[in-house]
């Protein structure tokens, strides 16, 4: 079962939000991959992607704030 490890970045608390429990997030999951909370805008970008990008219909296109990811970036490892 893959687990959750470690946020990445900031927490939303500390990015500024009122609640501290409601916002973009990452997470550094026990397999490897990250696993990402934003708002699903699939239905907005799904026809701007490229011509050589697609998703599965099981997958969903999230926006995260840019605040966000900038502050998770001294959290993703190099390999």
């Amino acid at each position: 079962m893959v687990t959750i490890v470690r946020r990445i970045g900031d927490s939303p608390l500390a990015r500024g939000s009122a609640s501290g429990q409601t916002c973009p997030d990452i997470f550094e999951l026990s397999d490897g991959s990250f696993a990402v909370i934003g708002t699903d805008a699939t239905a907005a970008l799904d026809p701007a992607l490229p011509a050589d990008a697609s998703r599965a219909d099981h997958e969903r296109i999230v926006v995260v704030t840019r605040e966000t990811l900038i502050r998770a970036k001294t959290d993703i490892p190099d390999a």
